[in-house]
């Protein structure tokens, strides 16, 4: 009975003290106590960022800043909510999504939070419920990020949130310190600088790799760098006022751009001070292509089996590998940045701008060797990455893989310009030249042998795509001041990244030296490819002796070899090597005749009209390149006779309608058409090569000029004749080829 008395008193004691502490006023001035989120409480507020590549100033991989140190969120239990209070946090109004398994690339350092749960309403990561700091089961290939809306909260300033995004939007660049060094282009050695606000800020070095110099290499177009001399640059730098933007960087070396490494920002009240070192200072390897050395040039090489196709620019294009001696595509399943730039690397480019999924460069026509490469970034090779090999069901050409890679900076559009044009596309190409006394002045170049070559080399260097026609008088552009002639007879291979780099005459010599006729050029985004089926060519390829009487239309058409005019008519035969011509555009335009239809021929033999007069050349060449035989099919007329799934036909011959080939569709002359076949009928036996060139004259602009031919080893014993070995001009190795080449001469071939 008196235990349950003191229980009744203490009670009622509890519960008058609450009554009394409610009922009492707070002063003003006391604290109100804020609660604390785990028992080790982050002392001054959270740093964030958002960081990773690629990326934009509202998107990233998240960091925290605790305890001095940089760390990342696990992705496990990640969701919209959490998104939300980060991006509050950031600055912006709210979260459109988030991501997971390191989209933005891999942290370094401690994965701070996992498991992290917020009710949505918390005014910083740190208050949401998690495992505790630095406890986690995660690595850093579950580094989540996040997606923010792109606005800002209004009034919104807090300095605990670092943004790296300056390094993204903004230049990077190497400023030399020797005056020679300034002039001569490629930059590849100074003092790192990145764009910041009005100006340019420096980086401090301390803790600075080599592994930061290689990013910052890859960056800038080169494939390699160099140890620098940093005592070189340490008392020009004593003298100068730098300005520190950053203060630590931490590259892995397998980034492709600074933005994705880890950065320390320094203190806005600190930004002239790098206590205990000076500003970075990097030096890279120039690829062969930009080096000025040219003894060091022939020592550089460049990998030879793996190449670009079908791009625009220099440094870009689908990926090609070479396997057994020929040449195939790579698929884009899992194809990223870092694999990407393991090929760029490789080419003498530096790291990778892009990578391009989807056939974005055109497609491939040979075979497919990798499948979900995945490279770390730091290999000799593509062929060194991990891959899966093909099959069948895997991947189809409009799968093939691309890059775009960074390149050094040249200068070489300051050197060229258009002027007349109705667009920035096209118009009269002038030069930059210098006169006997170094004086500068605009000049014209003469359109006397200007072809669509040097046209693909002049809208390189504008960086302005593909040449779609190179013009030999420019009267109908409206005239400029300049009238000057300056260059005369240029001629390039169409490779060249300036006009200053083709073969062009010591002296003006310009027979119409009137501004009418300077050189012109239009210039275009994509550009068709044409390239021929050559296993076709092979399976359907069969001898036919044809009576004469059936051959009258043909022999109108100067389809027969010159022996035919003093043939016995309409008695005796033609003995014809017949094949099927399978043409496959497979760039990224549409293949359209040059001439327009006010001009197209009508063939009454044919039944319809002939846009083109040189289309394709098939010719029978002996073993010292010879032609023995030709087929004289000059005139063609072009149509979609079928397409790839989902593409749509565009183009046919009958009713006068339009002439073409679509992107993604074939024309198809079959054996059996007239014309489709040379005529053998004076070729003795023996061994030969085969040879089909399309638009052998290059009239029609096409991105790649180098697989419009095809050849096949080709042996007739007199009463049949084998093909082997079909393939388009650059299928092969340069030691198949040269083999391949060999293969005549084995008989002695002659005409009879």
């Amino acid at each position: 009975k008196s235990t349950v008395s003191r229980w009744q008193q203490f009670a009622f004691g509890l519960l008058f003290g609450l009554w009394l502490t409610c009922s009492t006023p707070t002063p003003t001035s006391a604290p109100t106590p804020s609660p604390s989120p785990s028992p080790k409480p982050v002392t001054d507020r959270l740093k964030v960022r958002l960081a990773g590549y690629p990326r934009k100033h509202n998107e990233g991989r998240v960091e925290l800043f605790y305890k001095g140190e940089w760390g990342t969120i696990c992705d496990d239990d990640f969701s919209i909510t959490n998104a939300n209070v980060l991006c509050r946090q950031l600055g912006f109004v709210a979260a459109t999504g988030w991501t997971h398994s390191a989209k933005y690339g891999k942290g370094q350092g401690k994965i701070w939070l996992d498991n992290v749960m917020c009710g949505g309403g918390e005014k910083s990561i740190e208050f949401c419920k998690s495992r505790g700091w630095g406890n986690s089961d995660c690595t850093h290939d579950e580094d989540a990020g996040v997606v923010c809306k792109d606005e800002r909260i209004p009034g919104f300033v807090d300095s605990n949130v670092i943004d790296v995004s300056i390094i993204l939007r903004e230049e990077v660049r190497l400023r030399p310190v020797v005056a020679m060094a300034k002039k001569r282009l490629p930059i590849s050695e100074g003092v790192v600088e990145v764009k910041y606000k009005d100006g340019w800020a420096q980086i401090c070095d301390v803790g600075w790799s080599i592994k930061n110099t290689r990013v910052v290499c890859g960056m800038l177009g080169f494939p390699h760098e160099k140890k620098v001399n940093k005592n070189f640059y340490k008392l020009y730098l004593e003298r100068q006022k730098n300005h520190f933007h950053i203060h630590s960087v931490a590259c892995s070396g397998t980034e492709v751009h600074l933005a994705a490494c880890p950065l320390e920002f320094s203190k806005p009240n600190a930004t002239s001070t790098c206590e205990g070192g000076m500003a970075a200072v990097v030096s890279c390897m120039p690829g062969p292509l930009f080096m000025q050395n040219s003894g060091l040039k022939k020592k550089l090489k460049t990998s030879r089996n793996v190449r670009l196709k079908g791009g625009a620019k220099l440094g870009e294009g689908r990926v090609e590998v070479l396997k057994d001696n020929e040449w195939g595509t790579v698929c884009d399943d899992r194809w990223n940045l870092q694999s990407a730039s393991v090929v760029c690397r490789e080419l003498g480019f530096g790291s990778a701008k892009e990578a391009l999924t989807g056939a974005r460069m055109g497609q491939g026509m040979g075979p497919i060797y990798m499948n979900e490469v995945k490279c770390a970034g730091q290999e000799r090779s593509i062929w060194n990455c991990p891959f899966k090999n093909i099959t069948s069901e895997d991947c189809q050409h409009v799968e093939d893989a691309a890059v775009r890679c960074n390149v050094p900076y040249m200068g070489f559009e300051n050197s060229i310009r258009l002027t007349g044009g109705r667009t920035r596309y096209e118009g009269r190409v002038e030069v930059l030249g210098s006169d006997s006394n170094g004086t500068q002045s605009w000049g014209l170049i003469c359109g006397e042998s200007w072809s669509p070559k040097e046209a693909m080399v002049a809208c390189r260097q504008l960086g302005l795509g593909y040449a779609n026609q190179g013009l030999q008088e420019t009267w109908y552009w409206d005239s400029s001041n300049v009238t000057e002639m300056v260059m005369s007879g240029v001629k390039c291979t169409g490779t060249e990244m300036s006009l200053s780099q083709c073969q062009h005459h010591k002296t003006v010599s310009c027979q119409k030296s009137a501004a009418k006729f300077s050189a012109g050029v239009i210039c275009s985004d994509t550009a068709s490819d044409l390239v021929l089926n050559a296993p076709l060519v092979q399976q359907t390829v069969y001898i036919e002796d044809r009576p004469l009487h059936m051959l009258y239309c043909a022999a109108e058409e100067d389809c027969l070899s010159k022996s035919a005019a003093q043939a016995n008519w309409p008695y005796g035969h033609r003995r014809l090597l017949r094949f099927s011509s399978q043409i496959h555009n497979i760039g990224r335009a549409d293949f359209k005749p040059k001439a327009g239809r006010h001009s197209w021929v009508w063939h009454a033999c044919h039944g319809h009209y002939h846009s083109m007069d040189i289309f394709t050349h098939y010719d029978l060449l002996n073993a010292n390149g010879t032609k023995v035989a030709e087929g004289h099919k000059a005139s063609f007329c072009l149509e979609d006779t079928d397409c790839q799934e989902g593409v749509s036909k565009r183009y046919e011959c009958a009713n006068f309608g339009d002439q073409g080939i679509t992107v993604g569709c074939w024309d198809l002359y079959r054996h059996d058409i007239d014309c489709q076949w040379i005529d053998i009928t004076d070729v003795r036996p023996g061994n030969y090569i085969l040879q089909i060139v399309i638009n052998p004259n290059q009239e029609v602009a096409e991105s790649d000029f180098t697989n419009n031919g095809m050849k096949c080893n080709c042996k007739y014993d007199g009463h049949r004749i084998w093909l082997h070995n079909c393939h388009i001009g650059d299928a092969f190795s340069e030691e198949a080829e040269r083999r391949f080449d060999k293969y005549p001469g084995q008989l002695n071939n002659q005409v009879s």
